[in-house]
């Protein structure tokens, strides 16, 4: 099976914390990017809105769309108002054969509100879950049938965040819903990313790296901080780097005998004072280069 190395804007481009990265634009972004050698980016707010546009833009920098974020509103939504929502990124993101689109549920997530502590994030029960993953299926399946596929991404500060409440989403829904896995926020959560790969490996459509400071995350839970704080704070690198804790070797090993057969992309949003995107994201970059190869991941470049 073979992969392709992506990466997320984030560390030029942070949405959430727009000062951090006031003085660096997306065109430089995608240049960094695809001189470093990333295949593909993940969409950005800052990129063409339109669909020509935006295939005109990525063509401009040889690199392709791997994937974007979408805000979903499931809870609050009934199926009919969500397709609306969201139908013109899923008709974008088909027309431009992006591997699936990154949903996360936000009608209740405190993740962008940095004076909310994480500990304050919404926790519902096995049965809300559940009943949500099954109405979540049909929105999955409906995106499917348009050309994309729809994967979800659990999030730091969301509701589904933690292992248990993946299972009980993955539990709760069919296999049209896959699941984005994503290494900072499963070690960020309390949870071993290798033991969610283990079991949920066959769900996982999408793969985010990025690497944990551990002595920040202990700050962030001593000190009842909020995941924002944290991200201005440090708490993520990309993989390769020393202050890193988490095994990149054992997850690609992984996904070799799993047969993953998709993207890997580099999203790890730092502050660019303390963390120069390029050079971050070309240790990201050549560190998986270095590990898939130890595994026998193939990569197409």
């Amino acid at each position: 099976m073979s992969v392709k190395i992506g990466i997320s804007l984030i560390a030029w481009q942070n949405d959430d914390l727009p000062e951090l990265t006031k003085d660096y634009t997306t065109e430089g972004a995608m240049e960094d990017a695809a001189k470093i050698g990333y295949a593909g980016v993940e969409r950005g707010r800052r990129m063409p809105a339109d669909t020509e546009g935006l295939r005109a833009y990525l063509d401009r920098y040889g690199v392709a769309l791997c994937g974007g974020w979408c805000s979903g509103n499931l809870m609050v939504n009934d199926l009919a108002d969500e397709q609306a929502a969201i139908r013109e990124q899923v008709d974008q993101f088909a027309a431009l054969n992006a591997p699936c689109i990154v949903y996360a549920e936000c009608s209740n997530t405190i993740q962008g509100n940095i004076g909310q502590p994480i500990s304050q994030r919404p926790k519902l029960s096995r049965d809300e879950v559940m009943a949500y993953g099954t109405r979540l299926s049909e929105l999955a399946k409906w995106s499917k049938d348009q050309g994309v596929v729809l994967s979800y991404h659990h999030h730091m500060g969301a509701m589904v965040q933690d292992a248990e409440d993946i299972d009980w989403l993955m539990e709760g829904s069919t296999e049209d819903l896959t699941l984005l896995y994503d290494t900072g926020h499963l070690h960020f959560a309390g949870a071993d990313p290798v033991a969610v790969l283990d079991k949920w490996g066959h769900r996982v459509h999408h793969v985010h790296f990025k690497d944990v400071r551990q002595p920040v995350l202990d700050w962030v839970r001593t000190e009842d901080k909020s995941f924002l704080d944290g991200v201005a704070a440090g708490v993520y690198s990309v993989p390769g780097d020393r202050d890193g804790c988490i095994d990149f070797q054992a997850i690609t090993d992984k996904l070799k005998a799993q047969d993953y057969n998709g993207w890997i992309v580099v999203e790890a949003e730092q502050d660019p004072a303390k963390a120069p995107p390029y050079d971050y994201s070309k240790l990201g970059y050549d560190h998986i280069t270095d590990i898939c190869g130890q595994s026998g991941l193939t990569i197409i470049r």
